[in-house]
């Protein structure tokens, strides 16, 4: 039986989410923080709790922030659950975090519910209108150059973490030419960093988003 803590500021969402959470099993003791030295209080006495949180008016200043808490109680699960989440913040929490699930104010009550049950059983929910976000998008790479075969499977592997003398030994090439192929996947991408190229690999469908999860 896991408790519940409310990390929201108001007051009619944390009765709907009361009223809501009412009917559903292996709900223990609610609890209601409207910051973060009390959430992480709570947490510190009570880790086995799972955590309705809306990220835009709670005062964590970054996502980071956001996914250091939830390294530190690992066996706490999250929903957040916002009006609006910028594109960059659902895309970081996407990829780096298991157990941190998402979920719209205006999703529909039985998304909402079905976010908390699956909290309560250890799984990670996304609603819906942010799975279709992240889907991969055709349109999205018509304005790039094309990628050869190889160009995909590199990238595929940059957006898997992987380092270039990894790719290297697992393709038998030079560390030189990997390099040489990442500078043209990025040239051809137009973009700068790895974070960009990983968009663009997860857009594209060149990487399966539930391979994050393995």
């Amino acid at each position: 039986m896991r408790n519940l803590v409310l990390a929201d500021n108001q007051e009619i969402t944390r009765y709907g989410l009361k009223q809501l959470s009412s009917v559903c099993s292996g709900i223990g003791d609610i609890q209601i923080v409207c910051r973060k030295e009390e959430l992480v209080k709570v947490l510190l006495c009570c880790p086995f709790s799972l955590v309705i949180l809306d990220y835009t008016l709670f005062d964590l200043t970054s996502a980071d922030e956001l996914l250091i808490l939830e390294q530190r109680f690992s066996e706490t699960q999250w929903i957040l659950f916002s009006h609006t989440f910028s594109e960059d913040f659902i895309y970081k929490i996407w990829v780096e975090s298991t157990r941190i699930g998402m979920v719209m104010k205006d999703c529909p009550l039985s998304e909402v519910e079905e976010s908390i049950h699956c909290g309560l059983r250890a799984e990670r929910y996304v609603c819906q209108r942010i799975v279709r976000l992240m889907q991969p998008q055709p349109l999205f790479c018509t304005e790039r150059k094309y990628l050869t075969a190889t160009e995909k499977e590199i990238l595929k592997a940059i957006a898997m973490g992987k380092t270039t003398k990894e790719i290297a030994a697992e393709r038998f090439l030079s560390v030189h030419t990997v390099m040489t192929h990442r500078k043209n996947i990025f040239r051809k991408l137009r973009v700068n960093n790895v974070h960009e190229a990983t968009k663009y690999a997860m857009h594209a469908g060149i990487v399966n988003m539930a391979e994050y999860y393995i």
